[in-house]
């Protein structure tokens, strides 16, 4: 990490500031899949459904649900998280912006 006066600090945000460390783009992908998983976490508390019977209705195992709401790992296919929104009823959408 640089070394910096603490107005150059102040002046600049956040974002700007991890983007120039090279993590802006890691963080930004945490917190997406941390928002995905807490929405499957209220859908699925909302459907009264325990992890072992959203494992079954999506065809997997108990084990592969964990990795999904798992927010350190990152490789979810898109094939998961749409099988995921269709056992808890809900549809995936995703969106270029």
């Amino acid at each position: 990490m640089t070394q910096r006066k603490k107005a150059d600090i102040s002046e600049e945000t956040f974002d700007e500031f991890l983007a120039e460390q090279g993590l802006l783009q890691a963080c930004e992908d945490h917190a997406i899949k941390e928002i995905i998983a807490e929405q499957l976490a209220v859908a699925m508390k909302e459907s009264g459904l325990t992890k072992s019977a959203m494992a079954e209705r999506m065809h997997t195992s108990r084990r592969q649900l964990d990795r999904l709401f798992d927010p350190s790992i990152q490789s979810v296919t898109l094939d998961t998280l749409r099988r995921a929104a269709s056992a808890v009823g809900r549809t995936l959408r995703v969106e270029l912006v």
